[in-house]
């Protein structure tokens, strides 16, 4: 929860001193003009869960535990919706992957342990950005008596918060080298499989700037929270291979079988704290908020002016 903290703490202390100071906010009214816009992006996500991690004792939603082998690619598309100078909204649905394995580990229990798994997951999110700085100008481009010829300009610094339901398949290899699902095959003896949909709570911070009158691009890094254990599939502690009724539940169970730090009873996972991941994202985005810019701000140009009214 540290890590977390640091992370809110960084939105938000900039946000209260650049508000406070009103640089450079929203001049002529340039936000209105970029109400509405659709998204599109790619990138990395890393998972913070019981599999992997660094040397030592496992550092709960912390970056140390990041193995960078298990790196996976996402991609998603959005819509952004800017009510008001501060505050957007976008809704997302995001497809990316998910992978850990014991292998690249550096503490020798966690990496004799010889779990894996990977997961294809879809997430749909709803969050609230909370813009700390922003640089909106547009230049005269129609060369209206008054106006000064002055540079486009479109940055903004925000941090955000939301909510999403997030759906996840965790799978690992048989001994055939075969990728099987694991839900079904209750790998920790549970009486009921766990559920495949958990919520999440994605919070981050990202950078756009504009490409043009229509398009920006952006950068956006983000922690996720979930409320389930078992996006890897390991949470407690090991079952009696005895209780399964197929040899790929006994193996996927404990593939370091005859190790007596994995006997039945031991403990497999941490129950106390749920699975997380990272994003690292790139977009672009396109401004569909008028079918006609040019004239819009042709309209704000003219209005600014005090020689036409609306």
């Amino acid at each position: 929860m540290k890590n977390l903290k640091y992370l809110l703490l960084l939105i938000f202390i900039p946000a209260g001193f650049i508000y406070a100071q009103h640089a450079n906010f929203n001049t002529q009214r340039n936000w209105s003009l970029h109400k509405k816009e659709v998204m599109f992006g790619l990138g990395a996500t890393q998972f913070n869960g019981d599999l992997g991690g660094s040397y030592g004792v496992g550092r709960d939603y912390s970056l140390k535990d990041i193995d960078w082998p298990s790196t996976s690619m996402a991609g998603f598309i959005g819509f952004r919706y800017r009510f008001a100078p501060m505050f957007a909204t976008t809704s997302s649905l995001s497809v990316f992957g998910l992978r850990g394995d014991d292998k690249y580990s550096e503490e020798p229990i966690r990496n004799a342990r010889s779990l894996q798994f990977k997961s294809l997951c879809f997430e749909v999110s709803q969050r609230v950005e909370f813009i700390v700085y922003a640089n909106e100008k547009f230049g005269s481009t129609f060369n209206l008596p008054g106006n000064y010829s002055k540079k486009n300009r479109s940055q903004q610094l925000y941090g955000f918060g939301g909510i999403g339901l997030l759906y996840f398949n965790p799978k690992a290899q048989n001994q055939n080298g075969d990728w099987t699902a694991l839900r079904p095959l209750k790998t920790e003896g549970q009486a009921k499989s766990y559920s495949p949909l958990t919520f999440t709570m994605p919070v981050g911070v990202g950078f756009r700037w504009g490409l043009g009158n229509m398009w920006r691009m952006g950068v956006e890094v983000s922690y996720v929270k979930t409320f389930s254990d078992y996006i890897d599939d390991v949470s407690t502690t090991y079952a009696d291979p005895a209780s399964f009724s197929s040899a790929d539940a006994a193996y996927l169970s404990n593939p370091a079988v005859g190790n007596p730090s994995f006997a039945p009873g031991e403990k497999r996972g941490d129950p106390k704290q749920k699975d997380a991941y990272y994003h690292l994202n790139v977009f672009v985005s396109k401004n569909i908020t008028y079918k006609d810019y040019g004239k819009q701000r042709k309209k704000y140009n003219l209005k600014s002016t005090g020689k036409f009214r609306v």
